[in-house]
């Protein structure tokens, strides 16, 4: 083929060149490989390579003097582009030289941020306008650059929570400041308390035990009463609510309840096992990760070869992209979000006809924002009573056959709702310090944990 410009290739090197060989070079595979992409002008001021380099995660080099750059009023370009003169071309490659190896990695990063939340679909960039159009009417509410220019984005941090970015878990650290020192334990109950020995009451000792629970929440979700105060425990030092109005659905535990004041809500099952120190180590793992999903019970998703679909499994494996709320710990944001941005979609209809796999649409709403997987704590493998066989008269919901074909469709409907499978998998699981090591149970904080 033709070379239509002819350019020094050494002095370039690292630089992906617009005009290429016809035959010679496929141009994907030179835009992919390329740390720099040269972006001139077009036709017109701008040019649509430029969203190609954002796309490949290579570093865009604009040569297009007084180009503003789209969405430039919330977004700050500088931390992903590099301008140069296009009246100095060949000052090009010793800016490109000069760039130290973090900033590189640095601006490549930031490029695919901007690229996945902002630009990759036209669902996106349509929301992206009307978003900034929003932040130009709301001013009391308008989001800070920083919001914009960080993960999640600013699709995901919704200003009526909130107009401070200290009370958003994504920022944390960058803000330097710590999680709460409590949190909430928010239980969901679906069976009729008969005894003082029950499952429900047993839970609610242990949480109260904890010396970081403020406040338990119980959702009573029974077609009878809940018991009167004088039957529940006695002499917990931690106030105890119950909540049985409009208890419809079993959505209902993600509510975003007032009495929730805590930024950690530890969401539990009537009939969960956890013992005190399980709960506390549960805590501090997630004060260290408080963007993330922290729990016990760890499931996972496969892609099903026979139905080209993915699917869910429960098997017990090293690896897990969920970790099932009947024993998790989150940030209370999550539960705001999944009450409000749900709600223009279907799923949130199927759970609350199901009553199922609510779970694992919370599990799909966590990872879709934060791109990162879940953690699980410790070895357990069984974590409700009810799983362990012959412990109650009646079977139990998670060895109903029709149960666990459920969720495996809602892993396939949550998908396409979402467009993609935002579920990533893991291999990491959180251990207290000496766990199963051959030194004296008095030299272990959490003594309980290894009699489970």
């Amino acid at each position: 083929g033709k070379i239509l410009t002819i350019l020094d290739f050494e002095r370039f090197r690292g630089l992906f060149l617009v005009l290429i060989t016809c035959n010679r070079y496929d141009y994907k595979k030179l835009l992919h490989n390329a740390t720099f992409c040269l972006v001139p002008r077009g036709r017109r001021l701008g040019s649509f390579r430029y969203l190609e380099a954002l796309q490949a995660a290579c570093v865009p080099v604009l040569l297009s003097n007084g180009w503003i750059l789209p969405f430039s009023e919330v977004i700050d370009w500088n931390k992903s582009v590099i301008w140069g003169d296009e009246r100095l071309l060949l000052q090009v490659p010793s800016i490109v030289r000069s760039i130290p190896e973090e900033q590189i990695l640095s601006l490549q990063q930031q490029t695919q941020f901007l690229w996945q939340t902002y630009f990759s679909n036209l669902d996106k960039i349509v929301t992206t306008v009307l978003e900034i159009l929003k932040d130009r009417i709301y001013t009391s509410m308008a989001r800070n650059l920083m919001l914009w220019n960080s993960m999640p984005g600013a699709h995901f941090i919704m200003p009526e929570y909130s107009d401070a970015a200290i009370t958003y878990p994504f920022y944390y650290r960058q803000l330097g400041r710590e999680p709460s020192s409590q949190f909430t334990a928010i239980i969901y109950v679906v069976t009729p308390v008969t005894s003082s020995s029950s499952p429900l009451f047993r839970l609610v000792r242990n949480v109260a035990k904890s010396a970081y629970v403020h406040k338990i929440l119980v959702i009573w979700h029974c077609d009878v009463s809940p018991p009167p105060p004088r039957k529940w425990p006695s002499d917990l030092a931690v106030p105890i609510l119950v909540k049985t109005r409009n208890i419809k659905s079993i959505s209902a535990r993600f509510f975003p309840y007032r009495d929730v004041e805590t930024d950690a809500v530890f969401s539990l099952d009537e009939d969960v096992l956890l013992n005190t120190d399980e709960i506390d180590f549960a805590f501090s793992t997630w004060r260290e990760f408080p963007e993330r999903i922290v729990g016990y019970p760890a499931r996972n998703h496969f892609w099903d070869d026979s139905h080209a679909k993915w699917s869910y499994t429960s098997k017990w494996t090293n690896d897990f992209s969920m970790v099932l709320t009947g024993a998790a710990i989150y940030h209370r944001y999550y539960n705001y979000l999944y009450s409000n941005l749900l709600n223009k979609y279907p799923v949130k209809a199927v759970v609350d006809q199901l009553q199922n796999c609510e779970d694992i649409l919370f599990n799909f709403l966590v990872s879709h924002i934060n791109r990162v997987p879940p953690i699980k704590v410790t070895q357990r493998k069984l974590y409700k009573e009810s799983m362990i066989p012959n412990t109650s008269g009646k079977p139990s919901v998670w060895l109903n056959t029709q149960h666990f074909i459920q969720r495996q469709s809602c892993i396939h409907n949550f998908t396409n709702t979402f467009g993609y499978m935002p579920l990533i998998r893991s291999k990491l699981r959180m251990d207290p310090i000496f766990f199963k090591d051959p030194v004296s149970n008095l030299r272990k904080k959490y003594r309980q944990i290894e009699l489970v």
